[in-house]
């Protein structure tokens, strides 16, 4: 299977969706705890002092973030993010390059039999 920097822009974006959906319900229950505790755990998570543009790593907690505030992330600003951190390249040229690793050695699939 292929995906392409569109289509997981869109899965990040929809699972962020999720998540914030998630908080809100907390919100509801517990009030204060979005501004007082998640929000401020999750910026920690992203990096946001150490890296001003986002890593691999911090892009899903930035789109979360993005996603509590006013303005809602596009995708498209997704997939430039992506587009930058996978060196414009598309998402599925990693397979490629697991299938390559594996030819070198047994490597750690252990969906197949031994």
């Amino acid at each position: 299977m292929q995906i392409s920097a569109q289509q997981l822009a869109e899965l990040l974006l929809g699972i962020a969706r999720a998540q914030a959906g998630m908080i809100q319900g907390l919100e509801n229950e517990m009030a204060g705890v979005r501004s007082g505790r998640i929000i401020p755990a999750l910026q920690n998570v992203a990096h946001l002092r150490d890296h001003p543009n986002p890593t691999l790593t911090d892009l899903p907690v930035r789109v979360l973030l993005g996603t509590l505030g006013r303005q809602v992330p596009d995708a498209a600003s997704v997939v430039r993010d992506l587009e930058r951190l996978l060196g414009g390249a598309e998402v599925a040229a990693a397979p490629a390059a697991a299938a390559a690793a594996a030819a070198d050695g047994p490597g750690l699939d252990f969906s197949k039999p031994g």
